[in-house]
């Protein structure tokens, strides 16, 4: 099977790639002229320059393709200008699509996220069928996601073979940017952590995403979402399960959403507006963690045959590569556990 992969440079979109290399398939990587290509070493696949902004250079890289799996996607918590996320995100999706449709591509596999579900203050866990509408996503990110989605959703609608896959929080190693998921990671080790607020999310090993975007090719149903989550954790679960793994104090100190609101407002202010550089928080952050994202992940394990793994593994596998790959300044002795 050929498949055109974009993002393939990406945290996820680099294990995805591993994972359909496993397989035998044949790859066509999407890059662009300023991707890091560190993360494609040791992957076979034919690489091509392009841009999801500039859908012209995306056509010939799909001929001959029996699959595109569109994992690529401009994911950031603060950015300077929006509409720039919208170009990638919602503009770049229909495009892909629609030259896909037009080259004769027999199966795609978009790769969303759990960001486009509508999460509550309670903690209830939620699932695909979960009511949500644009209202309920909370800033950019979010928004253009939703809008990707439908526009995944209503391709299968008309008949294209068309899987989406909603992946939750992913963590494992070679998140080289990093991602804000690995962010929190590094913040922790950096000592960057002093407190936490009430809030949750689902974690997910990122062996297992990578895994879910193979089976989907083959066993997903076009018009289905399926999220891919693991184990749902408080903020203070994860902070203790690294702090058990990386031989760091947890923090103790709970703060209150209004002081976590109020620290976000003039860090956006000051860091991003006046300084010009991102902030260490955002209220678009803030605002997500008042709610516990905690999903079931029971419609992909019966369809797919998706696994659920303890994140355990996954979570000491980020710290030893965040470490042995210079983003911490000190190793710090482990503890064993």
């Amino acid at each position: 099977m050929k498949i055109f992969l974009t993002g393939a440079t990406g945290f996820v979109g680099h294990h995805v790639a591993k994972a359909l290399a496993a397989e035998g398939a044949g790859l066509r990587l999407l890059t662009r002229k300023s991707s890091n290509l560190a993360n494609l070493e040791g992957i076979p696949g034919e690489t091509v320059v392009g841009d999801l902004s500039d859908p012209v250079s995306l056509k010939p890289s799909l001929a001959g393709c029996d699959a595109v799996v569109h994992v690529a996607a401009d994911y950031r918590l603060w950015i300077p200008d929006p509409a720039a996320m919208y170009r990638a995100n919602v503009d770049g999706t229909r495009e892909l699509l629609r030259l896909a449709r037009n080259a004769g591509v027999k199966r795609f596999v978009y790769t969303s996220s759990v960001a486009t579900m509508h999460f509550r203050t309670d903690g209830i866990v939620i699932n695909e069928d979960t009511p949500v509408s644009l209202a309920d996503m909370v800033g950019h990110y979010k928004r253009s996601k939703f809008l990707a989605e439908q526009e995944a959703i209503a391709a299968a609608q008309n008949g294209q073979q068309v899987i989406v896959l909603n992946p939750t929080t992913p963590i494992g190693p070679n998140d080289r940017k990093p991602t804000p998921t690995g962010r929190i990671v590094l913040d922790f080790l950096n000592g960057k952590f002093p407190a936490y607020m009430d809030t949750g999310m689902n974690l997910v090993d990122i062996s297992e995403v990578a895994r879910a975007h193979v089976l989907a090719l083959t066993k997903g149903a076009p018009g289905r979402r399926y999220i891919l989550g693991g184990e749902n954790l408080t903020l203070k679960q994860i902070l203790d399960k690294m702090s058990a793994i990386a031989g760091i104090p947890s923090p103790t100190v709970k703060i209150p959403f209004a002081v976590a609101a109020t620290y976000a407002f003039f860090e956006e202010w000051i860091t991003g507006r006046i300084r010009g550089r991102e902030p260490r928080a955002t209220l678009e952050e803030v605002r997500m963690g008042h709610k516990k994202m905690y999903a079931s992940s029971a419609r992909a394990q019966a369809e797919l045959g998706f696994r659920i793994a303890p994140v355990y593994p996954a979570m000491r596998a980020a710290i030893d590569w965040f470490r042995s790959n210079g983003y911490t300044p000190a190793i710090i002795p482990q503890a064993h556990a």
